[in-house]
């Protein structure tokens, strides 16, 4: 204890209290000895972070029973299964994910990515299973769109986006059983695309979004205080 607590930085007193608290692992023991290891020093350095963040001790120790109770990134992935994708997975530890979403990664969206099958476990590390989804999302919460909301459109679209999949994937089954799956993919999303950009257009037109500073629009934001805790 005394060598974990030398190598995180902090005292005794402290590891200690962060063991009572839960936020600490137990060590594995053989006899009157306790082993640390590097995952624990691993989550030691991930509290001194998101304390740094904002975090409170209660919102880490949320955090972390939400992180461990996710899925292992092979399952998600569907690693060994030989499963086709175009999509890249992404490592992040968990304070690099607070700084991508600053202030919006609570235990209730993280728990939701999780059930969804954004997030991913991997020891220490937070997978993401998609470079885009994860750079869309981050770029939504910096125009000011909470992440829960983001996460509920993400629900919602997987709906969608499953029933064309399998729209797609019955039409060819049944008018062009030869095509193989590299050349579905563009075709199907070409189509979507295009359809998606044609009802954009249309959604707009019904309903343009008000200008900053038009009558009925909100007031812009003032200058950004910092972050909530956890």
């Amino acid at each position: 204890m005394e060598e974990l607590a030398r190598e995180a930085g902090i005292t005794v007193r402290t590891l200690r209290f962060y063991r009572e608290r839960g936020l600490l692992p137990p060590p594995r023991r053989e006899g009157r000895i306790a082993w640390y290891d590097d995952h624990h020093l691993a989550r030691l350095r991930t509290i001194a972070a998101l304390l740094e963040r904002g975090h409170t001790l209660n919102g880490i120790a949320d955090l972390a029973a939400v992180f461990e109770s996710g899925r292992d990134a092979g399952e998600a992935l569907g690693l060994g299964l030989g499963e086709p994708t175009e999509e890249t997975p992404v490592r992040l530890t968990p304070e690099q994910l607070a700084d991508r979403f600053a202030g919006e990664v609570t235990p209730e969206n993280l728990a939701t990515a999780l059930e969804l099958g954004y997030l991913a476990t991997d020891g220490d590390e937070i997978v993401h299973i998609s470079r885009r989804l994860l750079e869309v999302s981050a770029a939504l919460v910096r125009e000011g769109v909470p992440l829960s909301a983001v996460l509920e459109a993400g629900r919602r679209v997987r709906v969608h986006a499953d029933a064309l999949a399998e729209l797609f994937v019955a039409v060819v089954g049944e008018h062009g059983p030869g095509t193989a799956a590299e050349r579905l993919r563009p075709l199907a999303k070409s189509v979507v695309d295009a359809e998606l950009s044609m009802a954009l257009d249309r959604a707009l037109r019904r309903d343009p979004p008000e200008a900053p500073g038009a009558p009925g629009a909100p007031a812009p934001a003032g200058p950004a205080g910092p972050a909530e805790p956890v």
